[in-house]
């Protein structure tokens, strides 16, 4: 079997060598160069008219998000494959949020209608899931769905409250005078 050796390619744009210099590998894509803004501009013009259900091949749902603490309601359009949070920043549509990772409690929401696919919320746990609540960081929409943000502080204390609720904690003055010392 032959091997395949990388084809050398010239760049202009690399900092760390001449203009004209050879390198081995592959070229960079081009939309790697794309500014910032121009991907930017990309995203919004795509969300801002998404195509119908019909001609897609992947589903769009609308998602209803009530933002309790704003007092504002935001309907949009999200493509099944793509996190509803994402979707909504790519829209010019501000909700809550902190981690983006599904760990936190910053971004959750209570279902009120529909259905909502996370298979990486961490920060809720399978029995407030089955109560109804969700994240959005990380949470997909199964079916047009209808959310209520939540407030955080309530959320992270229905989840991990019953762990670090067991009674006042104790000063221990001797242990911080050792800790105090050791630094």
């Amino acid at each position: 079997m032959m091997e395949l050796l990388p084809v050398p390619w010239t760049c202009s744009l690399c900092p760390r060598r001449p203009p004209g210099s050879v390198h081995l590998g592959q070229p960079p894509r081009k939309k790697a160069f794309l500014a910032r803004a121009e991907l930017r501009a990309q995203v919004v013009d795509e969300a801002a008219e998404p195509p119908t259900t019909a001609g897609a091949a992947i589903p769009f749902h609308t998602v209803t998000v009530h933002d309790r603490q704003r007092g504002v309601v935001h309907q949009f359009q999200v493509p099944e494959d793509q996190y509803i949070l994402h979707t909504a920043e790519a829209q010019n549509i501000t909700l809550p949020f902190a981690c983006r990772h599904g760990c936190c409690t910053s971004c959750a929401v209570r279902v009120k209608s529909g259905q909502i696919r996370q298979p990486e919320a961490l920060g809720i746990s399978p029995e407030l899931k089955s109560q109804g609540y969700a994240l959005l960081c990380v949470g997909f929409p199964s079916s047009d769905l209808e959310v209520e943000t939540q407030d955080e502080d309530e959320v992270y204390w229905l989840q991990f409250g019953r762990y670090f609720a067991r009674g006042p904690v104790e000063r221990d003055d001797y242990a911080l005078e050792l800790a105090m010392a050791d630094e």
